[in-house]
């Protein structure tokens, strides 16, 4: 009897290890608004804080960032977690066509990027603050795109609303440069126009929980962040 129950937990887990790799395997590219939704319990989803709450009706305390770092479903949960943004919104910037859907995005060829825009009160946190964030979840050495995603669409960016976003911006690129004794293939870019994406694109992290985590270890994220960044790479479950 033993030996047949370690000959089905064998199977299964080979089975699931496979199923791993092809989930991770087809990138973000890949995945439509037909994936089976796995909704998060609303215990699990973070509840706005009461001063988040007040931002919101409040907009004009609020400022924009944005940024690109490949997928954009992985970037939303660092920003999130920061005490002091109120939203990040997913969605495409950079490029050519107007309202661009998610199948041309990923087709390539629009010149956009999968950028996030996050809205945050620079009361509580700093713009550095949300620059050191986006470094730390990004390969910045990587030209072709993210991780398994490869393509323009998929490149790190840093899209500056201000001048001193920009001069912010040049100082940790540089920085970054030092810290990893290397060329940074991030771009500084002026911000264009950020259309949103398509609503099932917004938390997924939360919404499609399961599937997120599948495609973020099969892309092998979290294991070239720790390559990268070593000490300082992000904790993520």
């Amino acid at each position: 009897m033993t030996s047949r129950k370690n000959r089905f937990l064998t199977r299964l887990f080979a089975g699931f290890g496979v199923l791993i790799l092809s989930w991770g395997a087809v990138g973000c590219s890949r995945v439509n608004q037909t994936d089976v939704v796995v909704t998060t319990p609303p215990a699990a989803v973070p509840v706005a804080s009461d001063a988040n709450v007040n931002n919101q009706r409040d907009s004009e305390n609020l400022s924009t960032a944005i940024f690109a770092g490949g997928c954009f479903w992985c970037m939303e949960k660092p920003f999130d977690e920061l005490p002091g943004v109120v939203s990040t919104t997913s969605g495409y910037t950079g490029g050519t066509v107007e309202d661009p859907t998610y199948t041309q995005v990923s087709s390539g060829g629009t010149g956009h990027y999968e950028a996030m825009e996050v809205r945050y009160d620079p009361a509580q946190v700093s713009y550095d603050q949300l620059l050191e964030t986006f470094w730390v979840n990004v390969d910045p050495v990587d030209s072709k795109g993210q991780f398994c995603d490869k393509g323009d669409q998929y490149r790190s960016a840093i899209f500056y609303e201000t001048p001193e976003q920009q001069q912010e911006a040049a100082a940790s690129k540089e920085d970054i440069a030092e810290r990893l004794d290397g060329a940074i293939a991030t771009e500084i870019l002026p911000a264009a126009t950020f259309y949103d994406a398509e609503d099932y694109h917004q938390n997924y992290y939360q919404t499609h929980a399961v599937r997120y985590k599948i495609y973020r270890y099969g892309c092998g994220r979290d294991q070239r962040l720790s390559q990268v960044w070593g000490e300082d790479a992000p904790e993520h479950d």
